[in-house]
């Protein structure tokens, strides 16, 4: 009967071993950053957080090293070392407590003066280096406090107590010093936590520096969202107003028959009804983009958007006798931000007619595939030169008169591009002189909404 010697397998493999280091790393970082940011909440000024970070960073290290030399000199019979030792570990422990309470004042005045007070009088009492310490406290209140008369002040006290310390005659002392590897310790440490402080002041520095480009970005961004906007109210409200304004250029020279007011009065009525609505809808967008433009996608149908494109544009489509031949399955729906889509949609029905002769037919075509709908809008009208095609969706074009004499800004079809890239879109164009223009705009295919108003054709 035989046996078989198995190979040892440790219980803890080295990939388990590695996990619990990366477990003890993360929960140790956890914890520190959860004591470096005692008392430090959103809504504080970013300046004064950073100032509470550094006085919890400064008071956290002499907890430990302060309780340490506490139960060293208490071993050693210097009861009254230890005991100021001790009293500078509750400091470091109220500075956290203070803070957490958010009372920042009493904090400051604890670490600062408290211990400005406890490290002259150690110094002069032992001479154990705790001069030097004072120049901790000395760069932390100028870090601190912006008040000049504070600063100045306080470092004209410091640097005497400094001073009177270091050149006292050491021949004289009120107790016995501490020996001479205890005073060069406590003046490593001192000059380590003063290397902190200027190391986290620099740090304080270049993350404000970084804070404030964020926000000179975002401002800039901002900018160029309210250029949009003008843009659009601009390019919404200039049709209604042009058909208002011929209306009662109409009316006040007399061009209108009394038999006919009946039904001019209607369609001024229409027209203002629909600048008001137009109003509305540009209010109601100004207020959700109060903080930029922003994209929110959506399922919904394409058809009663394009109705509303249509009524929008009524009136101009009869003064040029232009035919909208509209083919949009009433079915086909998008997945995208529905204001941004219909701003895209009148710009490019926009351009259609302004560039389209009167008698002259403009189509409007949806097609649908697995993932993308392609919604596509052509006009033979006066067309466009490569030159043209090449500036199109730059700031470099200059915009051409239209067949009836209008003007337009250029921004329009700067706005439908960007609009169709956050919608996860594209456009596309093709055009020929004297032949008519295709704007194809490619959009994601969404779900049919329920309860969704449809439109027919």
């Amino acid at each position: 009967m035989g046996f078989t010697i198995l190979p040892f397998k440790p219980i803890f493999g080295l990939s388990m071993l590695k996990g619990l280091k990366q477990s003890l790393y993360q929960h140790a970082v956890h914890y520190w950053n959860n004591i470096v940011n005692v008392g430090v909440h959103p809504a504080m000024p970013y300046i004064e957080s950073r100032r509470t970070m550094l006085l919890n960073l400064l008071a956290l290290p002499c907890i430990p090293f302060m309780f340490f030399y506490s139960l060293l000199n208490a071993f050693q019979g210097r009861y009254l070392l230890s005991a100021l030792n001790l009293s500078t570990t509750l400091a470091a422990i109220t500075v956290l407590l203070l803070h957490k309470y958010r009372l920042y004042l009493s904090a400051r005045v604890v670490l600062i003066f408290f211990s400005a007070a406890l490290y002259t009088f150690t110094g002069l009492y032992f001479h154990n280096g705790a001069e030097y310490f004072l120049l901790n406290i000395l760069v932390v209140t100028i870090l601190i406090y912006d008040n000049k008369w504070i600063v100045g002040c306080f470092g004209v006290l410091i640097i005497a107590a400094f001073m009177l310390i270091v050149f006292m005659p050491q021949s004289w002392y009120l107790a016995p010093p501490v020996p001479t590897e205890r005073v060069w310790s406590n003046v490593a440490v001192s000059l380590l936590f003063l290397i902190v402080a200027l190391s986290y002041f620099k740090y304080v520095q270049s993350d404000y520096q970084q804070e404030i480009e964020k926000q000179r970005e975002a401002l800039l961004a901002m900018n160029k969202d309210k250029e949009k906007l003008f843009s659009i109210v601009a390019h919404d409200i200039r049709s209604p107003l042009a058909t208002l304004e011929s209306l009662l250029d109409m009316f006040q020279k007399g061009q209108y028959p009394r038999d006919d007011m009946e039904e001019a009065a209607a369609i001024l009525h229409s027209k203002v009804a629909q600048l008001g609505g137009t109003l509305d809808n540009v209010l109601r967008w100004s207020t959700r983009s109060m903080k930029g433009i922003q994209t929110r996608p959506r399922n919904f149908l394409l058809a009663p958007v394009m109705t509303e494109v249509l009524h929008f544009f009524e009136l101009i489509i009869e003064q040029k006798d232009i035919s909208a031949d509209v083919q949009v399955p009433v079915n086909i729906a998008l997945y995208a931000d529905r204001d941004q889509v219909s701003v895209i949609l009148r710009n490019l029905f926009s351009n259609a007619l302004k560039f389209s002769y009167g008698g002259s037919k403009i189509k409007v075509t949806a097609l649908q595939t697995d993932h993308q709908v392609s919604i596509s809008v052509t006009d033979y009208g006066t067309g466009m030169d490569l030159q043209q095609l090449k500036t199109l969706f730059t700031s470099q074009q200059h915009p051409a008169y239209g067949t009836a004499g209008e003007r337009g800004t250029g921004l329009g079809l700067i706005l439908c591009r960007e609009f169709a890239e956050q919608n996860n879109g594209a456009i596309d164009v093709e055009s020929t002189p004297e032949s008519g223009t295709t704007f194809t705009l490619w959009l994601r295919k969404g779900d049919v909404p329920v309860n969704e108003p449809s439109a027919s054709y």
